[in-house]
């Protein structure tokens, strides 16, 4: 058995393999970049090496480093996580060549499956259902155009070495064919090198079902059942489940034996997935599923495979790795209630689901189900990684328990800052068609307008600030609003505001039925409800001037502010540009609210900046 395991990757699937680690009694390593120095992974192992700078092309993605690190410690093995070098048959390679047991797949394996075409015809000379299309050396544009006319519209294109939902395109109509294979050929050329493609059969209704398979170096093969991962945004997994929704046992058995064929028919070892698309425009039928591709490692999704199986996927690939015999045989698995799982990213839903970076400075995701994280309360959400805080995962006996005590998670997360889709989760679960298993790729897409949440808050939530705002102990009596009366408790009154609009709110008029919870940063009133954070801010001034926040120059998001026009004093006039913020790769300029005076100046050239930091004040002019 491997006694010292080196982990290639970084945020919760390192935490979550180190866990297992631990219980096997094996020691970890880390390696971390300038951006995860004090990462929760990288202080949760036994020794940490640091790799690089942050940018994952000079650290994460650097195999030289890695297998150096697994030297410099004496680790025996190397487990990759998914991701980064996850796939990469060079790097397994280059592991097994520096004399390390690579826990994964033999490359050969990796090199099988990471084309599509020569995966697809691989599939079926095993006898594996494919989707009817077109996968021929010929690359002409005039030879690829008769084939999709021959296989009818609609029609995919897909990038032979894509993946990530990159180098594909749909070709709803023949006219559009010729510029739709362009834009395709020219992503997949600067994502993956290779322009080439293949075409297969636009599926109407389609689910993504996917099958857990394991292989070990004594030629046992076996399947872990299926899930489903069909709620998706942009072609990104969202939401996954297992088993499938409406799956019945016939069409399960036949699912999974062409999936255990697939692993057989490339000498599989270790953990992988063969994924298929589904047409469900009938239900889910054995004669309708077809062989997608497979992934050589373990999925974001495996923890709802362990939830029903009872089976813990890591300590397998640890034992397989090490030379033994899968633990178990086919007739000693069975699927045990239902599992959900929703990834809970750092994203603004409401702009476009745009990666929301900074510290997490409040981070509740209570106690109820399985929380796989990498962060915790205080770690920040890095612009150079993958935005995701965790994996919200929920078991129950059937289905509707497991949706309810997902629901509930989502519903509870207290995020602050840092904006999160975790009330986005909710609605997606909250609905009907969800709830029925109506479910296939096009769910979110369909349904976007109705699942982002209103940014706003409604009045419950203005008057739970209020209320919020006078219970809790930190805030000090004197900065407390005009009009206070103590010796009232059902007249006292909160001036509060939020982005822009100020009210003033009868405490006593506060409703705790919305399953509100507050917290006090920074002088701010966040209340937390339903998956969302609503800040409001405690306004002091009388009737007749400009509130007090309105000439506060707020950081509308982490960033580096790379130009400052103005100086303490200046006179500014209303729209006139003070500072430009650098963030997410876009320059935001910050601009004066109305004519004034600068009267306070904290921002300088060359600074980074925290979401909601306050840049500058400009007093309004005397009228």
């Amino acid at each position: 058995m491997i006694t010292k395991l080196l982990i290639a990757n970084r945020g919760e699937i390192a935490c979550r393999i180190m866990r297992t680690a631990h219980e096997m009694g094996i020691a970890t390593v880390a390696v971390y970049s300038d951006a995860d120095a004090k990462a929760l992974h990288t202080r949760s192992a036994d020794e940490a090496v640091h790799i690089g700078p942050s940018p994952a092309a000079e650290s994460y993605l650097v195999g030289e480093k890695i297998i150096a690190a697994a030297k410099e410690t004496g680790a025996e093995a190397i487990h990759p996580g998914y991701g980064f070098l996850s796939e990469n048959a060079d790097f397994a390679r280059a592991v097994i060549d520096a004399g390390l047991i690579w826990v994964g797949p033999k490359p050969e394996s990796i090199e099988a499956m990471g084309l599509k075409d020569a995966a697809k015809q691989l599939m079926m000379d095993a006898g594996v259902p494919v989707t009817p299309g077109y996968l021929g050396e010929d690359q002409s544009v005039k030879r690829l155009k008769k084939e999709a006319d021959a296989i009818g519209y609609p029609v995919l294109i897909k990038a032979v070495a894509g993946g990530g939902g990159k180098g594909m395109r749909k070709v709803d109509k023949a006219e559009n064919f010729e510029a739709d294979l362009e834009s395709c050929r020219r992503e997949a050329k600067a994502s993956f090198s290779n322009d080439e493609v293949l075409l297969e059969k636009w599926i109407t209704s389609p689910r993504h079902i996917e099958v857990q398979i394991f292989g070990d170096s004594h030629g046992n093969v076996v399947h872990l059942f299926e899930r489903d991962c069909s709620l998706q945004r942009r072609h990104q997994k969202v939401i996954e489940e297992a088993p499938a929704p409406g799956m019945d046992e016939a069409t399960r058995e036949e699912i999974c034996a062409a999936a255990v064929r697939a692993a057989k028919a490339v000498n599989y070892e270790g953990a992988g997935t063969i994924e298929f698309i589904a047409d469900a425009s009938e239900g889910l039928r054995a004669d309708r599923i077809f062989f997608m591709e497979m992934n050589t490692r373990l999925q974001v999704e495996h923890p709802v495979t362990e939830e029903i199986t009872g089976v813990d996927l890591v300590k397998w690939q640890l034992r397989i790795a090490s030379g033994e015999p899968i633990p178990l045989k086919q007739d000693e698995l069975s699927i045990n209630g239902h599992a959900i799982e929703a990834r809970l990213y750092a994203e603004d839903p409401a702009k476009g689901f745009l990666p929301s970076t900074g510290q997490l400075e409040h981070l509740t995701l209570g106690s109820v189900g399985r929380i796989e994280t990498g962060v915790e309360e205080g770690d920040s959400i890095s612009p150079f990684y993958d935005p995701m805080i965790a994996k919200l995962v929920a078991w129950g006996h059937n289905r509707v328990e497991a949706i309810d005590e997902l629901t509930l998670i989502t519903e509870e997360a207290e995020i602050w800052p840092v904006k999160t889709n975790a009330a986005f989760l909710a609605r997606a679960l909250d609905d009907e068609d969800f709830d029925r298993g109506a479910i296939d790729t096009g769910f979110i897409e369909r349904k976007i307008d109705i699942l982002i949440p209103d940014p706003t808050p409604d009045d419950a939530i203005w008057y739970a600030a209020a209320a919020f705002a006078f219970e809790d102990s930190t805030i000090d009596l004197d900065l407390r609003p005009v009009g206070l009366r103590l010796n009232a408790p059902a007249q006292l009154r909160a001036t509060l505001e939020f982005d822009g609009e100020i009210r003033t709110v009868d405490v006593g008029q506060a409703d705790f039925g919305i399953a509100a919870t507050g917290a006090v940063h920074q002088g701010r009133i966040v209340v937390f409800s339903g998956g969302k954070a609503f800040a409001f801010a405690l306004e002091t001034r009388g009737a007749g001037h400009h509130h007090a926040h309105d000439g506060d120059i707020i950081a509308p998001m982490p960033g580096k502010v790379i130009a400052v026009d103005v100086k303490d004093g200046d006179t500014v006039t209303a729209g006139q540009r003070l500072m430009v913020l650098e963030a997410m790769k876009m320059e935001h300029a910050l601009t004066a609210p109305f004519d004034g005076t600068v009267t306070e100046l904290s921002a300088s050239a060359g600074a980074q900046v925290q979401v909601e930091a306050l840049l500058a004040v400009v007093e309004p002019t005397e009228e």
